[in-house]
C-alpha cells in the first residue's frame, strides 16, 4: 500500500465493522508494526483497536463484523488506525484502555501497558476448583503489598481476590501513581487500597504483610536497546532492569523478608533471568509458576524459605 487514502474517502468507502477491521490489518502489515501489548498479531491489534474503540466486548468480534457503524464511529476508527501507524504508539495509548483477563484498566503515556504474568496466575489460581496449591487462602489474607504498581491494576486485582485485605500499593513513579488512583477510583475500591509514592519498601516502614506481589522493571539494557517504537513509548523506568535486568529482583529478594508474615510469601515477575537467580541464589526454594506464554519468567517463594520465622503479625 503505497498511497493511504485521504479521511473522507476512506469514511465514505468503509462503512462496517469487518471494512475496519480488514483495512486496519493491511495497514498494520505494511507498516510493519510490532506489538506485544496484549496483541501479537495485526489482525488482533486491529480488533482490540476497533472494539475497545468502540465501546464493545473486546473478545468477541464475529456478531458485530456486519454492522454498518455511524458516521462519528467511521471517522474515529480511521483516525485511530491512521495514528496507530504514523506514531507507532500501542493501541492501549490510543483508546485509552488495558486489559488484563478481561478486566479493563485506564492507561495513558504515563505508565507502561500493563501485561503482566502475574494476573492470569491470580485468575488461575483462585478460579480452579480446587483453589491454589501455594497461593495463601483468599480469605486468610489480611494485608497485600503491590510494589512497582504503575497502573495499580494489580492492586486492584487483590483487592477483589483478597476481600478481607488491606493492599497497599508502592510506585517510585508519581505520574504512574496519578493513573493508579484513577484505576482505584474507577474500581471504587478507595477503601482498600492506599497508594504509596517511594523505592520498593523505602516508604512502607516496618509494615508486615501477608502477600507480596510485584512486576518490577526487569529488562536489561541490551534489550531496552533493541526496543522498536512502540516500547519506546512507554515510561523507559518502567522497563530498566540494569545491565543484566534483576537490579530490582536483587533488592527485592534481601528486602522482602523484613515485610513478610509467617506463612505468607512472595510472586515476582522477573522474564527472563532465572539461570542467573538460581545461580546467584542456590539456596532459596523459587517455585517457577508456568502461564499461556512462559514456564519461568514469574516465581512464587514463601516466606519460611526467605527464612521469616515466626512472630507477631504487624
Amino acid at each position: 500500500m503505497n498511497q493511504v487514502p485521504n479521511m473522507d474517502d476512506i469514511t465514505g468507502e468503509l462503512v462496517t465493522l469487518r471494512d475496519y477491521w480488514r483495512y486496519a490489518i493491511s495497514r498494520f502489515n505494511a507498516a510493519n508494526l510490532s506489538y506485544g501489548h496484549g496483541t501479537t498479531t495485526a489482525s488482533d491489534d486491529a480488533a482490540f483497536l476497533i472494539l475497545d474503540s468502540l465501546d464493545l466486548p473486546i473478545d468477541v468480534l464475529d456478531p458485530f463484523l456486519d454492522a454498518r457503524l455511524l458516521p462519528a464511529e467511521r471517522r474515529l476508527l480511521a483516525e485511530r488506525i491512521d495514528a496507530r501507524v504514523t506514531t507507532r504508539k500501542p493501541t492501549s495509548y490510543l483508546t485509552g484502555h488495558a486489559y488484563i483477563q478481561g478486566v479493563r484498566f485506564l492507561v495513558d503515556e504515563r505508565v507502561i501497558v500493563p501485561r503482566s504474568h502475574i494476573g492470569e496466575i491470580l485468575f488461575s489460581e483462585y478460579l480452579s476448583e480446587n483453589g491454589s496449591t501455594f497461593l495463601p487462602d483468599p480469605l486468610s489474607v489480611e494485608s497485600a503489598v503491590d510494589i512497582c504498581t504503575g497502573s495499580g491494576c494489580l492492586a486492584i486485582l487483590a483487592a477483589k481476590f483478597f476481600p478481607n485485605a488491606e493492599v497497599d500499593a508502592v510506585d517510585l513513579s508519581t505520574d504512574a501513581l496519578e493513573v493508579a488512583r484513577l484505576n482505584v477510583a474507577e474500581h471504587t475500591v478507595e477503601d482498600q487500597v492506599t497508594l504509596f509514592n517511594g523505592d520498593l519498601f523505602t516508604p512502607l516502614g516496618n509494615k508486615k504483610y501477608d502477600l507480596i506481589i510485584t512486576n518490577p522493571p526487569y529488562v536489561d539494557h541490551e534489550a531496552m536497546d533493541g526496543f522498536p517504537a512502540e516500547f519506546r513509548s512507554e515510561p523507559a523506568m518502567a522497563f530498566d532492569g540494569g545491565v543484566d535486568g534483576l537490579d530490582l529482583v536483587r533488592r527485592l529478594l534481601g528486602e522482602a523478608p523484613a515485610h513478610l508474615n509467617i506463612g505468607g510469601g512472595m510472586i515476582c515477575e522477573i522474564g527472563s533471568g532465572r539461570e542467573i537467580l538460581e545461580e546467584e541464589f542456590p539456596d532459596l526454594d523459587f517455585l517457577w509458576l508456568e502461564t499461556a506464554e512462559s514456564q519461568d519468567a514469574v516465581f512464587w517463594i514463601s516466606a519460611e524459605a526467605l527464612g521469616v520465622k515466626a512472630g507477631k503479625k504487624r
